[in-house]
């Protein structure tokens, strides 16, 4: 094998140079291809990574072909590129038309004359592993040494294994990454980017593929059903009900009936038999939201379902067993209830198992203008409207109001704005007029504690001055570059007495 020219040893010089540059990978790789195929007369070059689990070939960086953009992909053994990735072994093609493996899934040969041209396929291999595939064309009739330009191109190939390799890595950093973002956003309703709703999404990914029960605190309007919702979507039940229960609204003469169902005839007006939220949700999940308002009857004849897993029906004298994930929520503090008796000790620590905190509107930060962005997007269109800006003082308002509502008076605040609003932008305005006071008290407030703290160090470097002059306000403007009048202005202002300084004795200095 005849050794390198001088213009090919250069080429790949040059090449070395580009790939110790500070471009990313990417740019690297595209400039070196546009060297190579400049300086070596070469066309269409390409550079497949490889994905390590599946072995497929996919298409990263080219020269001389429009891939748009385009998923171009080649499995194990398909086509010139996936023989040579699942051989490692480079090929020489002398003449593409007659041959039935390449593909041209780039179509970027379809309007040539194939038979004049030479189709040159190496590996990228690093530290023993195929890690990539490097391609490239040339005329034929430039292709007298066929040997020798696959030897350049294996050289080449040799050359960038590294940083193809990285490329590798880097890709698949963006896909698990991807990966691991979906899989950890348990639901589309849940917005924010804040930490604490993203410690609620990660317990929520922990929690979802068990059966665990857990119990969900928060403030009203925090949005504590959908984390239920959240939880149920993700979980191996997602195919079987989840049942909604608002134990506030149910009054404890049918906690009973309402929860376990009944049997014909059970009690006055019971004209059928009808099936509780037990046994309705048997398979998936019950939502039993405000869970601290049952009464202490109703407490017990939960507990007792949750401990044996069966009920009585009202009127019924059979069992019925059900297979139920529990989800609770509460808006009190039900440590504080068990400690004065209001509520069960044992049935809290039942459903205390896993405790998820939501946290107020308040605690969110940022997250109060992407939810204000989406609710925004979600009532535009069920309005019918084109509203896409939320203007910078109406930010304003809504970082500055402190949402006892939370997120449930959020959403009621942007439907309102979205009804009001005429143009393409949310305005100050458009929101609540409470809002707005809130707004301008604050900015009063602020100013006057602005103020206050101006007149406070005003007032002590006039006391400090005249303690210097000892009582003599003319001396005292001078030292502080004022005039006489201004000072007898300010002496008056802050009422100071100026006859206490004229008996303090001036500091003793020392004589060396």
């Amino acid at each position: 094998m005849e050794p390198f020219t001088y213009n090919d040893l250069d080429v790949l010089h040059d090449l070395a140079k580009i790939l110790a540059s500070p471009l990313d990978l990417r740019d690297q790789l595209e400039q070196g291809l546009d060297e190579l195929c400049t300086r070596t007369m070469m066309n269409r070059a390409m550079i497949s990574i490889l994905d390590r689990d599946s072995g497929i070939a996919i298409l990263d960086v080219a020269h001389g072909v429009d891939i748009d953009s385009r998923e171009i992909i080649y499995k194990p053994g398909e086509g010139i590129t996936g023989q040579v990735a699942q051989t490692g072994k480079p090929l020489v093609i002398t003449n593409l038309d007659e041959e039935k493996h390449f593909l041209d899934r780039t179509g970027s040969r379809r309007s040539l004359n194939r038979s004049e041209l030479v189709f040159f396929c190496v590996p990228v291999i690093h530290d023993d592993k195929v890690v990539g595939v490097l391609s490239a064309d040339k005329a034929a009739m430039e292709a007298d040494n066929q040997e020798y330009e696959l030897k350049l191109l294996c050289e080449v190939a040799e050359l960038i294994a590294k940083a193809v390799n990285m490329r590798v890595l880097e890709e698949e950093n963006i896909m698990l990454k991807n990966i691991l973002k979906k899989s950890r956003q348990p639901s589309r309703e849940l917005v924010g980017n804040s930490k604490t709703m993203k410690d609620v999404s990660d317990l929520i990914f922990q929690v979802s593929g068990s059966g665990t029960t857990v119990l969900i605190h928060g403030e009203t309007g925090t949005g504590k059903e959908l984390v239920a919702r959240a939880i149920h979507m993700n979980s191996p039940r997602v195919q079987n009900p989840f049942i909604e229960v608002n134990c506030a609204a149910i009054p404890d003469t049918l906690i009973e009936s309402v929860l376990f169902g009944h049997e014909k005839g059970a009690f006055t007006g019971a004209d059928k038999k009808k099936k509780g939220r037990f046994e309705e949700a048997n398979g998936g999940t019950l939502f039993l939201d405000e869970i601290g308002e049952l009464s202490p009857l109703a407490q017990a004849k939960l507990l007792k379902v949750i401990e044996q897993r069966n009920f009585q029906p009202l009127g019924s004298n059979t069992f019925v067993k059900v297979n139920v994930r529990i989800i609770a929520a509460t808006n009190r503090d039900l440590e504080q209830d068990v400690a004065a008796g209001m509520f069960r000790a044992d049935l809290y620590y039942r459903l205390n198992v896993f405790p998820i905190y939501m946290p107020p509107l308040r605690e969110r930060g940022g997250d109060i203008i992407l939810l204000a962005n989406y609710f925004v997007e979600n009532y535009s269109k069920q309005l019918k409207k084109s509203i896409h800006y939320i203007s910078t003082p109406a930010i304003d308002l809504l970082l500055a109001y402190h949402w006892p509502g939370n997120v449930r008076e959020l959403e009621n605040c942007i439907e309102r704005a979205v009804l009001l609003t005429r143009g393409d932008t949310i305005d100050g305005i458009h929101l609540p007029l409470s809002m707005q006071k809130q707004m301008v008290t604050t900015e009063e407030k602020q100013q006057r504690k602005l103020e206050s703290l101006v007149a406070s160090y005003e007032r002590f470097i006039i006391v400090d001055a005249m303690k210097a002059a000892r009582g003599n306000q003319s001396k005292a403007a001078r030292l502080l570059g004022t005039t006489k009048r201004i000072m007898q202005y300010k002496v008056a202002k802050y009422n100071i007495d100026t006859n206490r300084f004229k008996t303090i004795k001036p500091r003793a200095t020392n004589r060396h």
